[in-house]
């Protein structure tokens, strides 16, 4: 599995957040306590230059953070196996930090009907131990 360390500056995003049950996970920020206990923080978002207030919709800044990203390839049946393998190289290869875990779908449903096409990033909070 290729794991890329990435610093990420903080971002304003439009974005609608709420707590969710796990089965019903869009893309986005999610808090560690939705994985752990199955109910927790969610944030869904969208990069725009100027987020609206609109509905349910609002700006949120999010944080700068370094992360250790590595891509699903695929749908989201078995996502749960590429989080774990990440999770491992975390353990090995930096200090996991509390934090949102992030994904960015770069190919997705949206895109095309094809599963086998869809590409998920995933971004686990880190300290590196090494600088950059």
């Amino acid at each position: 599995m290729e794991v890329e360390l990435r610093a990420v500056p903080a971002t304003t995003v439009a974005a609608v957040e709420d707590d969710v049950e796990h089965d019903r996970r869009p893309g986005g920020l999610y808090d560690n306590a939705l994985f752990e206990a199955g109910r927790g923080r969610m944030l869904v978002y969208r990069s725009t230059a100027d987020p609206p207030f609109s509905g349910g919709v609002h700006p949120v800044t999010l944080p700068a953070v370094e992360l250790a990203v590595t891509t699903h390839v695929g749908d989201h049946d078995d996502i749960d196996v590429t989080y774990g393998e990440l999770g491992s190289w975390v353990v090995t290869n930096a200090l996991a930090v509390a934090g949102p875990v992030r994904e960015t779908y770069l190919v997705a449903p949206r895109d095309t009907a094809d599963p086998l096409a869809w590409r998920t990033e995933i971004g686990w909070p880190v300290f590196r131990l090494a600088p950059h």
